[in-house]
């Protein structure tokens, strides 16, 4: 990888990479970190790295990171980066949507929780989640469609309890 297509990479990922981290570990300085972490070490290792594997290769460097980062801090909760006070009145019950949608999101275990915000999020296919997360492909699809139930369930109790 030459020092133009390190430069390209980082223009292209590092917003969904920090993006995704900040999801999951609610902390803006603690991803800020991890995003850094993932891209010195393409840096490092830029001459093994395949060019078209790196976006996998980021994503797959931040969530270890991540991991490793929530078992030391034992925190794992998504935040809206919104503030409430900002919101415009004719966007606020999309906010309530979007806050209810994040509340159960956040009660998945993390493992469930990665494959969504890799998947609809992020929009990531099976085969790439597969190799950022260390699963096969037919794990993925199993987790996410578990993950999705979950989600739907939780999602109705929500919806009961709000009304």
């Amino acid at each position: 990888m030459t020092d133009i297509a390190y430069n390209n990479a980082v223009d292209q990922y590092a917003d969904g990479v920090y993006r995704f981290i900040v999801k999951n570990i609610q902390h803006e300085e603690d991803a800020r970190d991890i995003v850094q972490t993932a891209f010195e070490k393409l840096w490092i290792n830029r001459d093994t790295v395949d060019p078209v594997k790196v976006k996998s290769y980021l994503f797959t460097i931040a969530y270890h990171q991540m991991i490793d980062h929530i078992r030391k801090v034992k925190k794992y909760t998504v935040t809206d980066i919104y503030e409430t006070s900002s919101i415009d009145p004719v966007y606020q019950p999309q906010h309530e949507l979007r806050q209810t949608i994040l509340k159960a999101i956040n009660e998945l275990n993390p493992t469930q929780k990665s494959l969504i915000l890799l998947k609809d999020y992020e929009g990531y296919n099976y085969q790439e989640i597969g190799e950022i997360m260390n699963l096969s492909e037919s794990q993925v699809k199993v987790y996410i469609h578990r993950a999705r139930l979950q989600l739907k369930e939780k999602l109705s109790h929500l919806q009961k309890a709000s009304a």
